[in-house]
Formats: C-alpha cells, structure tokens, sequence
C-alpha cells in the first residue's frame, strides 16, 4: 500500500539545511528511505543547496589555513564502503542506532504490554522504538512540543487516520490523540519529542517518570 502521510516541505527543507535535532534527523532519514515522493522533494532542496553555494562569493583565506584545518581533522583516507541494501523490517539509518534488525532491539517494558528502546542521540530531542501490542492504545495524550511518529511494522489508528508502515505522524500541542494498534499485528514504531508528553490519565502521568516518556 502506498504511504499516505508525508512529510511537510519545511521539515524536509530544515533537514536539508542540517538544522535539526539529531533525533529528528533520524526519524526523517528514515522516513525518506521509506518514501520516495519525500525522498524526491528532499533531493530537489539539496540541488538547489549546492546551486545557491556554487553561486556564493568565496572569502579569502589565510595562508596555510587549509593545511591547518586537515591537521586538525587528523584526515585519514578510507574505501568508500559498499552501499548497503536494505533487507531488514528497519530502515537502514536505524540499523546504524539499533546495530542490527528488529532481533538486535533491546526492548524495556513500561506496563499494558508496551515496550520501548531509547536510542543514543543528543540530549535536545529523544528518539525511542516503541512496541505496541495488536488491538493495545497508548493512553490518551497531548503535547508539550513535536512528535514525530514513523511506523515500521503493523499500523495504529488515531484522531488523524490510519498510519501504516512508512507513513508518518506528525502532532504538536494543538494535537490530542490516542494511538491505537490495529488488532492484526503488533505496531512498531520510531518516535521521537523534544519534549514530554502531556498525558490526561493519573496512572500514565506516574508511569511516565519511569519510562522518560
């Protein structure tokens, strides 16, 4: 089935221009690998990125400043690695996180089922894979910040649609929802904040100190 939910030209524009959080950088990155219509719209914003650079006035620089620089860098020359093709239920960027597919995720329960695994990136957004159970919610929520959400496996349902693999959504704090995974197959999903979660319910507000949600 095609993907239905895209990215908007901002955040691809934003990506382009390497303005992100890293989590962020990574769920998009993810996404384009999925989507080709984004990937397509992402690949215009880079040609015209090396246009408007090709066209810049070039600054002076001191002498030596280039040997300078690659001293610095330590620069040592590699092969360029052999393309990896994608084989696996994670898009190839997560793989990279993950250090494998889905049998490599190292997953930690926060109650009803649910299961997350917080992935390494910088403190100013967070990005966890999350596993929720067929038919399971999770409970009804708002938002402090953005939230991006990529599913990789089964789909979920919400106040905005169905999101099934690739598709990605996308809600902030004028978004209310309350996902929840379609009864034929367990949801897997890349989310990512930059801020907490502003649950409704007393028990899923306790259980968020301890799931870092």
């Amino acid at each position: 089935m095609p993907i239905q939910h895209h990215l908007e030209d901002a955040t691809l524009m934003a990506y382009a221009a390497g303005s992100l959080p890293e989590a962020f950088n990574l769920i998009i990155a993810a996404h384009v690998s999925l989507c080709d219509d984004c990937r397509a719209t992402l690949e215009s914003y880079d040609a015209i990125g090396g246009a408007v650079v090709e066209h810049t006035e070039c600054a002076e620089m001191s002498p030596g400043s280039l040997a300078q620089a690659l001293a610095r860098l330590e620069l040592t020359v590699h092969e360029a690695p052999e393309p990896r093709r994608n084989t696996g239920a994670l898009p190839t960027p997560l793989q990279d996180y993950v250090g494998g597919d889905l049998d490599a995720i190292r997953w930690r329960s926060i109650g009803m089922g649910v299961k997350q695994a917080i992935l390494p990136t910088s403190s100013d957004a967070t990005a966890r894979l999350l596993f929720i159970p067929a038919g399971a919610a999770i409970p009804d929520h708002s938002h402090a910040g953005t939230e991006m959400t990529l599913v990789l496996q089964g789909a979920f349902q919400d106040e905005g649609g169905r999101y099934a693999r690739g598709d990605i959504d996308v809600a902030d704090g004028d978004v209310t929802h309350m996902p929840i995974a379609d009864m034929a197959e367990d949801c897997i999903c890349l989310a990512v904040t930059d801020a907490p979660l502003k649950f409704k319910g007393l028990l899923p507000r306790i259980a968020q100190k301890f799931a870092r949600i």
